[in-house]
């Protein structure tokens, strides 16, 4: 049982540590959304989008979201409402000062 835990705190630190978020399911179910987000660089500045989901297929929830930084860079992708469980989810987007983001979306539901 504690090896189980042990395990599964890893994997989150090892999650949080790197700047892509992967949450949920993304193996072996459909993949519903795609899409890149960027935003160029601006001096002394962070930049930040939210972006909004909405999956209103009937019932099908969302299963697993990741957020793929292309550029290796320090920006910080969260999801702040919704995700997993939900039709629908808010991303905040953020770069690290000075410097732009790259993300790819992807949402598999």
């Amino acid at each position: 049982m504690s090896s189980k835990l042990l395990i599964l705190f890893y994997g989150l630190l090892v999650t949080v540590d790197c700047t892509s978020v992967v949450v949920g399911r993304i193996h072996d179910v459909q993949k519903v959304y795609e899409t890149e987000y960027e935003a160029y660089s601006v001096p002394f500045f962070k930049r930040s989008q939210e972006v909004s989901i909405e999956y209103p297929v009937g019932d099908q929830k969302i299963k697993g979201i990741a957020i793929i930084d292309l550029l290796n860079s320090q920006a910080e992708p969260s999801i702040t409402s919704g995700g997993i469980g939900f039709g629908f989810a808010k991303i905040k987007l953020k770069s690290e000062r000075g410097s732009g983001y790259k993300f790819r979306l992807e949402v598999y539901a």
